[in-house]
């Protein structure tokens, strides 16, 4: 068969030959891209409850929306710290974040309720108070700076103390301890009230302010103080269950109203599908990391909670938060944990 040349055809015929050839040619089929692709970002190590249970969220998104919709997960801050992050997202840069309700206090102040000392005597306080009355008042009070906080709250656990330079056995061996807390008022209130010297910091530099001794010790939950591997420099935890904190998943805005009501369903429905296994994560590592933890080298110490508290009672803590955060939001509280103040 001769090929198709112009030597074979006069001008006229071979233009319209030409022309008409491609509509003969096989069709090659392309695999459509995601319509929507959104940042995630985390603080976590990528071995955190928190990162594999997003990670199978995003899984379950990307293939209910039959491709849609792809989320992708930045963790470790990754994409800044924590307050860089939350910046990021309010201005629409970053899409999605998890944020400790400890760090949201900074934006918005009645998100530090929920670290209040000393208010949960149990994971089911915490639950009836966050996933009831007190959580949504915070999620309203969170969607007036631009952030969407529709989703449940994920556990970040009861945080402990740790420290390199003294086996802490009672409050008065936290006095003038310098403690890394998070830039958060509620922590670092408690701190200043039972006598011990706080230090706000991101979390992103606290393993090299512990190991060149810049702070003497920190306090977060097992689950962090293991897949961060805080072990290599602490020595000792004091197991004082001080605050319970949680990280609530948080979107701009624009960037959520942007996409189809099918879509946000899906999300809503799929993160608070992973939320459950999360919590039921981090619960059982508060069982079962101190073995982990001792074996690492760090020595473990009980603490009476009931000496702590009776620190806090002859100060003005609990009755200066509820004055701060108001009737309404610590009746919430206390609908949730018996009185406090």
């Amino acid at each position: 068969m001769l090929a198709l040349t112009q030597k074979h055809l006069p001008r006229r015929l071979f233009l319209a030959a030409s022309a008409a050839a491609p509509l003969c040619a096989p069709t090659i089929l392309r695999a459509a891209g995601p319509e929507f692709t959104y940042k995630f970002a985390t603080g976590q190590d990528p071995t955190h409850p928190v990162n594999v249970r997003l990670k199978e969220a995003f899984d379950r998104i990307r293939e209910k929306t039959a491709g849609s919709m792809e989320i992708r997960l930045f963790p470790a801050n990754q994409l800044g710290t924590e307050t860089d992050v939350l910046s990021q997202v309010r201005s629409g840069a970053i899409e999605f974040l998890i944020l400790s309700a400890s760090i949201l206090a900074t934006l918005v102040p009645v998100a530090g309720i929920a670290n209040t000392a000393y208010a949960f005597p149990d994971y089911d306080a915490v639950w009836r108070a966050m996933d009831g009355k007190l959580g949504q008042y915070i999620q309203a009070k969170t969607q007036s700076t631009g952030l969407i906080a529709t989703m449940k709250i994920w556990d970040n656990g009861f945080r402990q103390v740790t420290s390199s330079v003294r086996d802490i056995k009672g409050p008065d061996d936290l006095r003038g301890f310098k403690i890394r807390v998070p830039p958060a008022p509620m922590l670092t209130s408690f701190f200043t009230a039972i006598g011990a010297s706080p230090t706000p910091m991101n979390f992103s530099e606290v393993y090299s302010a512990l190991q060149t001794h810049v702070i003497d010790g920190q306090e977060n939950a097992l689950s962090l103080i293991a897949s961060t591997r805080l072990y290599e420099v602490q020595k000792f935890v004091a197991m004082t269950g001080h605050s319970w904190d949680g990280y609530w998943p948080l979107v701009n805005r624009r960037s959520w109203e942007r996409l189809p009501d099918s879509i946000r369903t899906t999300i809503m429905t799929e993160m608070d599908r992973s939320v459950i296994d999360q919590r039921a994560d981090v619960a059982e590592k508060d069982r079962t990391l101190r073995g982990f933890l001792e074996e690492k080298g760090l020595t473990f110490r009980t603490m009476d909670k009931a000496q702590f508290r009776a620190v806090l009672a002859t100060t003005s803590y609990y009755k200066d938060w509820k004055a701060k955060y108001g009737d309404e939001a610590w009746d919430a509280l206390e609908t949730a944990t018996g009185k406090l103040a």
